[in-house]
């Protein structure tokens, strides 16, 4: 399974608002775009399909910028990334329906179909919190590493 960047941006920027939430308050896409090294303007294209799925809110004013619409610990992988990739809940094409319907059923409810509920729950189990909280780990071992 490949997660294109659209995806990895989506989960990246939701543990990033998370984080920035924790902190104090919202952040804005330039404020991420800058942190992350990303574009902005792709990233608004992401957070639009983020706001759309409700994943994000975002806030007008001069404190505003974009936060998680439920907490880190109810929003999950899952979430986030079939908001941004449709591939994931696709159905597969079918390849030999016509030629031999028998072959083709038998591969769509002993592979596809077991695959795709695999990957749901693979993906339903890991939080943002979750993510953050490995994150923190990381950064705190970099850092030490470093001697920072």
């Amino acid at each position: 399974m490949r997660i294109s960047v659209k995806g990895r941006y989506a989960l990246a920027s939701a543990v990033n608002i998370a984080d920035r939430a924790e902190r104090g308050g919202n952040i804005s896409a330039s404020s991420i775009a800058d942190e992350l090294k990303i574009s902005k303007i792709y990233l608004e294209q992401v957070f639009a399909q983020l706001k759309k799925a409700n994943i994000l809110n975002s806030v007008k004013g001069p404190k505003g910028g974009y936060r998680l619409a439920r907490n880190p610990e109810e929003t999950t992988a899952w979430d986030v990334l079939t908001a941004v990739e449709s591939s994931i809940t696709e159905a597969p094409e079918e390849t030999v329906r016509d030629s031999a319907p028998d072959i083709e059923m038998s591969i769509t409810e002993n592979v596809f179909k077991p695959l795709d509920k695999a990957i749901e729950e693979a993906l339903s189990r890991v939080t943002v919190r979750d993510l953050l909280e490995y994150a923190r780990k990381q950064d705190e071992t970099l850092s030490f590493a470093s001697g920072i």
